[in-house]
């Protein structure tokens, strides 16, 4: 009797530990992940990710498509006459790779360093200020376990400049 409940006890074990292994073993975003503007244009995003497992490397990829709009603007801080304005729209991104540590998550942020670039086109005495921003569709994925999350809110933008 004794060794049937004892066989009971170490198979009723194992299977808890099994799943707690399965657990662990699931990788997922827990709650939202939050997308803000910095005051240069920037985009951040943050996240936590859960059911890693310990000391795990996992490769981050967060992306978006940018549209910027560029105003010529002269060294007094002023706005030609001419609507010297141009517009640039593309895919940004940004990477990088954390460590779950010893409780299997990742909370952590990751900083989209500003949208599209434009060519120079303003004459000279005039220097290309990015004067609007807008993301959207921004989401990140963890590419370590090819899990994507979309970000809110899902559209950003922002005024940096407005001519005087």
């Amino acid at each position: 009797m004794k060794a049937r409940y004892l066989l009971i006890m170490v198979l009723a074990g194992a299977l808890l530990g099994v799943a707690g292994i399965a657990w662990t073993g699931k990788p997922h975003f827990v709650g939202t992940v939050t997308a803000t503007l910095l005051e240069d244009g920037s985009l951040r995003v943050c996240f936590k990710e859960a059911g890693l497992g310990n000391n795990q490397n996992i490769d981050y990829k967060v992306s978006a498509t940018a549209s910027a709009t560029y105003q010529c603007v002269n060294n007094a801080g002023n706005c030609p006459q001419a609507a010297n304005k141009r517009k640039v729209t593309g895919e940004v991104s940004a990477e990088a790779t954390f460590n779950s540590g010893q409780n299997g998550q990742i909370s952590q942020c990751l900083t989209i360093q500003g949208p599209p670039e434009v060519d120079p086109f303003c004459p000279g005495g005039q220097t290309e200020t990015l004067a609007q921003v807008t993301y959207s569709g921004i989401t990140i994925t963890d590419q370590t376990n090819n899990i994507t999350a979309n970000a809110r809110p899902a559209t950003l933008s922002q005024t940096l400049f407005v001519c005087p």
